[in-house]
């Protein structure tokens, strides 16, 4: 089974810290992870997109972290599991 989790960040600059500390707290289950995000003119936009490749023997782990990142204001969080 392969579990992707996709983060939709509606304002970087506001949710980084502690969407940053999650992803620490977590970051033994974390196989992959890949930033996403426009550029508006010279700078880059407030909006951004994460997805995550999570470890497969760590299915309660996967789950504390995705309710961890719903909880935080500004995230949009959802899986897509893979067999």
């Amino acid at each position: 089974m392969k579990t992707i989790l996709g983060i939709k960040v509606s304002d970087r600059i506001d949710e980084v810290d502690r969407m940053q500390d999650v992803l620490t707290e977590n970051g033994c289950i974390i196989k992959t992870r890949l930033g996403l995000h426009e550029q508006e003119g010279n700078s880059c936009s407030k909006q951004g997109i994460i997805l995550l490749e999570l470890n497969n023997d760590t299915e309660d782990k996967c789950e504390k972290l995705e309710e961890s990142l719903k909880s935080i204001e500004g995230l949009e969080v959802n899986k897509m599991m893979f067999s």
